[in-house]
């Protein structure tokens, strides 16, 4: 790869990584776990994918991301995700750990009340188990989470999605659980609800509440007939329309509410009805929480040598750490790609600072210590280049770091 490439690479991006999993000629994005819950009294089954970046014996962790109605959203997040944080070198989100919580009942635990029926929504027999979604939240929060946090390798900043009665849900605990998780992702929520009696207790309590650290992003759906329009619609009063009035009426009564500190965010997708919208409103939810995640740095950053590139890299995600309450360090894969290309291109210096950075960010991998044992195998420090590849072998066996070792030896 020339200088000319590696530019394009961080700038447009052209490194490529394997998306997923690939054993026995088949494609596997995830495990399916599993976990007893007592508050719901039953066995609920859970979709769990982890980067290939936290694979084997890697020590790196990450954010994680809930997705309620996992088995619908599952496959298309997932793949999103891989795609923002890793394909041709996209760091435009971080790469995060997606949890699908799999339905039983999800009349019951997307719906935050009791109501008898609901026309011309909700019957009385599909409303018969509704008004479980306290208890669902416990489940949550007590159970589900604590589950993940000792098996996975997370971090604490924490996602929410959900769609239709999951993007209830997500209204539900934002506003009355709001620390449960960092950010939000809200897609054409059910705030017909009861009537539209909970969205009334749901402005309340924005009202009341500060909302500081917390964002939240609202895709809205254009689910109205040929003979509305979206101004039109909310001076109406049908029935028919009343699931996207109460929508209309929640994101007029958040943007009336700046001054409680809520970071948020809302779109009406015209060309989206409410199958179509998720895709979409995940994507821009996901570009709005991460807008400041992403570094780019400039042609003068590559060619003057007197810009520590490096330097730059561990500036921006040290602000990115304040945002996201814990230390996050710049890609451990980017950081070595970077620093391998300069080695090609023997431009030792800003080889030599992004190689020492990745071993001061990821002291636990072996790979690290075997790459900076490279660099300085290629300015011919050959006591620093045993130095390395032992420690990089003390950490975990490798042949190509024990062939380089035992010819130095030689």
């Amino acid at each position: 790869m020339t200088i000319k490439k590696l530019i394009l690479s961080v700038l447009a991006g052209v490194f490529s990584i394997s998306a997923f999993a690939q054993d026995d000629n088949k494609v596997t994005i995830g495990t399916i776990d599993s976990i007893q819950s007592k508050i719901l009294n039953e066995k609920r089954k859970i979709w769990v994918y982890v980067p290939n970046s936290g694979q084997a014996d890697s020590k790196q962790r990450f954010p994680v991301l809930y997705l309620l109605d996992g088995d619908a959203h599952f496959y298309s997040v997932v793949g999103m995700i891989q795609q923002l944080s890793q394909v041709n070198g996209n760091t435009v989100c971080p790469e995060m750990i997606v949890v699908g919580i799999i339905n039983t009942d999800r009349t019951r635990d997307l719906t935050p009340t009791h109501v008898v029926a609901d026309p011309p929504f909700m019957d009385s027999t599909f409303s018969k188990t509704s008004g479980g979604g306290e208890q669902f939240v416990s489940f949550i929060e007590k159970e589900l989470i604590p589950h993940i946090d000792s098996l996975y390798p997370t971090e604490p900043y924490k996602l929410l999605v959900g769609h239709s009665f999951g993007g209830l849900t997500v209204i539900n605990i934002a506003v009355n659980h709001t620390k449960l998780f960092n950010s939000y992702i809200c897609i054409d929520p059910s705030m017909w609800w009861d009537k539209m009696k909970f969205l009334e207790t749901i402005k309340k309590s924005i009202t009341e509440k500060n909302f500081t650290g917390t964002t939240l992003y609202l895709g809205i759906a254009n689910t109205l007939d040929e003979s509305m329009d979206i101004t039109k619609v909310q001076g109406d009063t049908s029935g028919e329309t009343r699931h996207i009035r109460s929508i209309l009426d929640l994101d007029k009564y958040i943007k009336g509410k700046k001054h409680n500190g809520l970071r948020y965010e809302s779109k009406y997708y015209s060309n989206d009805d409410h199958g179509s919208v998720p895709l979409i409103t995940e994507y821009d939810g996901l570009r709005f929480i991460f807008d400041k995640y992403r570094f780019k740095p400039s042609l003068k950053d590559f060619f003057d040598s007197t810009i520590d590139l490096a330097n730059k890299y561990e500036q921006h995600y040290h602000e990115v750490s304040k945002l996201f309450g814990y230390k996050v360090s710049p890609p451990e894969n980017l950081m070595n790609e970077l620093g391998y290309e300069f080695l090609r291109q023997k431009q030792y210096n800003k080889a030599g600072q992004f190689f020492k950075m990745n071993v001061n960010n990821y002291s636990e991998s072996a790979n690290v210590y075997d790459s900076y044992g490279d660099y300085f195998l290629a300015i011919d420090n050959k006591s620093k280049a045993i130095e390395y590849f032992k420690k990089a072998l003390s950490i975990k066996e490798n042949p190509e770091s024990r062939k380089k070792l035992n010819k130095l030896l030689e």
